[in-house]
């Protein structure tokens, strides 16, 4: 008997060291826990632990429990558990009296094996939610910064990463640069995007295409924003094809964009190596909106702008040459600039006064065969005729005004019927 009474404290004793060594836990909390662990017990064989003391010593991995209870006549108890009656009272110290308080030693092990089993399986669920809580603490604080892990495990549609610590932090396929491309045991950086914590089981989601990995990028690279003497007041971005950065600085010495830049590309160079050779544009800042339109469809020459501040939109008016310009590969300048101002730019070509061709059509002329949004839609890229429509690639009609193959094909259709008739 004093064999098994022995080997369950040791049993005891070595769980306490388990959770010392392998759970980063500090002193005090692992004690609360325990203690905590202990009372739980001790509710359920006893009713209450209000009249128990628990004395705990991780250090060591030893503890002591003790049963308070009131000395009464006896036949008078009432509540064994918290009252004793002279006689047993006696039988511990003769010297006590009704009315004092007997402190008696608990031997644990006398519980039996489910007891032990018990205050094991509870100090490990609390110490799960507890480090469930601090996962989630460390990581909620962490949303928009960039954290590194380690490649643990590659699957379809997300990536498993292993912080220095070991937590685990997600990167969906979605939230991925299309180049990317990452082996087992490799480091890759993300920023945190969020930290979803259904039933106390936090998960943390990474993100390398938010606008924030961006942000935190340049942070890092450059001095100057990190140090608050320039802002970046807005991003935009296509990950992995282009990116758009609208940067300002209160100090008239400063040249935000330079900064941004570096000398011979050298601070945006290794962003662009990063993001897989992502495009990035640094433009200046403004809150005259037509300027910074303007500034936005760089590389484009902006002859003028009409904007309708209501609707949020901007008609762009460019010479010929710059259309193209404008509007980008696959559409893609045109939309970042959207993005990055929060206006919908449509571009039209002036004719510099001359008049089109005496044949052309404008498309407006065709509302009553074809939809008005459709006609939006390829005026967007700067066609606005017939002709022009006719005379563009049928692929960039389909890519750059985003419309669907068989409604480019009716366009089409429409279009050449009105020439043949004539």
């Amino acid at each position: 008997m004093a064999t098994k009474k022995l080997t369950e404290r040791v049993n005891l004793i070595d769980t306490f060291k388990d959770f010392k060594e392998t759970k980063n836990i500090d002193r005090t909390t692992l004690v609360s826990v325990i203690e905590d662990s202990f009372r739980s017990v001790l509710q359920k064989t006893y009713g209450s632990d209000e009249n128990f003391d628990v004395i705990v010593n991780p250090d060591k991995g030893d503890f002591e429990i003790y049963r308070n209870r009131v000395v009464v006549e006896d036949g008078q108890v009432q509540n064994e558990n918290a009252e004793i009656s002279l006689t047993e009272a006696q039988q511990i110290d003769p010297d006590f009296e009704v009315g004092e308080e007997v402190s008696e030693k608990v031997e644990f092990a006398k519980f039996g094996r489910r007891a032990i089993l018990t205050l094991r399986q509870t100090m490990a669920s609390k110490i799960l939610d507890l480090e469930h809580d601090n996962l989630y603490n460390k990581y909620v604080d962490k949303v928009g910064q960039i954290v590194s892990g380690e490649v643990y495990q590659i699957w379809k549609r997300e990536m498993l990463l292993l912080d220095d610590e070991g937590n685990e932090l997600l990167l969906p396929k979605g939230e991925q640069i299309p180049g990317d491309f990452f082996r087992k045991g490799e480091t890759a950086r993300a920023v945190v995007l969020r930290v979803d914590n259904l039933n106390n089981n936090p998960k943390i989601i990474l993100s390398r295409t938010s606008p924030d990995f961006l942000r935190r990028l340049l942070e890092q690279e450059v001095p100057e924003i990190n140090d608050g003497l320039i802002t970046v007041q807005r991003i935009a971005r296509i990950p992995g094809e282009r990116a758009k950065i609208a940067v300002e600085s209160y100090n008239e010495r400063i040249d935000p964009v330079g900064a941004c830049v570096g000398v011979k590309g050298s601070r945006i160079h290794g962003i662009v190596r990063e993001l897989h050779n992502e495009n990035i544009d640094v433009i200046n800042y403004t809150s005259n909106i037509k300027l910074f339109i303007q500034r936005s469809l760089s590389p484009a020459a902006v002859s003028s702008i009409t904007l309708d501040e209501e609707k949020k939109k901007a008609e762009v008016y460019l010479q010929p040459d710059q259309v193209s310009l404008a509007i980008g590969k696959n559409g893609d300048n045109i939309k970042l600039a959207s993005m990055l101002t929060g206006y919908t730019i449509d571009v039209f070509r002036e004719l510099n006064g001359e008049e089109p061709d005496e044949e052309d059509i404008y498309l407006d002329e065709f509302k009553d065969e074809i939809e008005p949004w459709i006609i939006d839609a390829i005026k967007g890229i700067g066609l606005d005729t017939a002709k022009s429509v006719l005379g563009a690639p049928r692929a960039m009609l389909v890519e750059k005004a985003d419309l669907e193959e068989d409604t480019v094909d009716e366009v089409l259709r429409i279009l050449k019927a009105e020439f043949e008739e004539e």
